[in-house]
């Protein structure tokens, strides 16, 4: 880990020019003092790394140590800068990693290839945190010591013990079969296999994590996309958690509600220009709360126990705004 720091230290002071040791600390997310020591490293091992003092003093390189990539072309270059901009290395636990990998694939360009892709990438935006109507992308957080952990048993073929937290339940241990690593809309999920069954494991959930050294029970090749697909086609045709709603909902309201729902089963118009629905949702607590955004313009009709949860809902809130603060 230390090889890997003192190298980003390097390409950091080639590619910034003059740093201080707190900006480096911060860019390097260690202490100020753990940047000396692998500036003192650094020097002794005869990188021409010296200190400028002064109030615009720092840390700095002279000339040199620079090896070029070659037999890259300028579409090329850039395809490797623009994919390391996308967050899905997040979810794995890679976002360092990407960074550190950045760094090195810019500094190893030639000069004139490195200004113009890296000019480029300046001009594309991929997957912003925002879309128009300003909804925020809610990426998942998965500490960096479970990430590596399960990509450690993914990549190696081996068992894995998990403690995972499912919605509405109390952590569980779980030993499962890994079989890769999916991201999806800033969200990570591991698919598996457990007692030969298929699961699969959304990476936020899982507290804890430990790769046994047993082997894992799975093929030897997989095509994820495919397995990927599977599992998603099962999920919005199907499960004990489901549940199918008739509403009626104003047209206007018809695509943001559409977009929230698994699937839409049947749809028709009434007399008064409204559409009825039937949609499928996750589950009650995500049918209540997609048809809750629409307030007025939506109304269940089916099932009854959805339609008096959204009543007393609707109820709580109007005891509240009816009486004085």
């Amino acid at each position: 880990m230390r090889a890997d720091r003192l190298v980003s230290l390097v390409l950091l002071l080639r590619r910034r020019g003059r740093l201080t040791a707190d900006t480096l600390a911060r860019e390097l997310e260690v202490s100020t003092r753990t940047v000396l020591r692998d500036i003192e490293a650094l020097s002794a091992a005869g990188v021409p790394v010296y200190a400028e003092r002064g109030r615009h003093g720092g840390f700095a390189l002279l000339p040199g140590f620079q090896t070029a990539l070659t037999g890259l072309n300028h579409d090329e270059a850039l395809a490797l800068l623009v994919a390391g901009s996308r967050r899905g290395a997040q979810q794995f636990g890679l976002g360092s990693a990407l960074a550190s990998a950045m760094l090195k694939l810019v500094d190893a360009l030639p000069d004139g290839l490195r200004d113009t892709a890296a000019g480029a990438a300046q001009r594309l935006l991929i997957d912003p945190e925002t879309d128009l109507l300003a909804r925020r992308v809610a990426a998942d957080e998965v500490s960096a010591p479970i990430g590596a952990e399960v990509r450690r048993a993914v990549f190696a073929g081996h068992r894995l013990r998990i403690r995972y937290a499912a919605v509405d339940q109390a952590p569980k241990w779980r030993t499962v079969d890994p079989i890769g690593l999916v991201t999806v809309r800033e969200q990570g999920y591991l698919l598996a296999t457990r007692g030969g069954a298929d699961r699969t494991y959304r990476l936020s959930r899982i507290l804890a994590a430990e790769a046994l050294d047993e082997p894992a029970r799975r093929p030897g090749t997989v095509d994820l996309d495919r397995a990927w697909q599977e599992r998603h086609t099962r999920f919005r045709n199907g499960g004990d958690e489901q549940i199918t709603v008739l509403v009626r909902v104003d047209p206007a309201r018809r695509e943001p509600l559409v977009d929230t729902a698994l699937s839409v089963r049947a749809e028709e118009s009434d007399a008064d220009g409204r559409l009825r629905l039937t949609l499928v949702f996750q589950d009650r607590r995500h049918a209540e709360w997609a048809v809750w955004q629409h307030a007025t313009h939506a109304e269940v009709l089916a099932p009854q126990e959805l339609r008096t949860a959204i009543r007393d809902r609707a109820a709580v809130i109007a005891n509240r705004y009816g009486t004085s603060s």
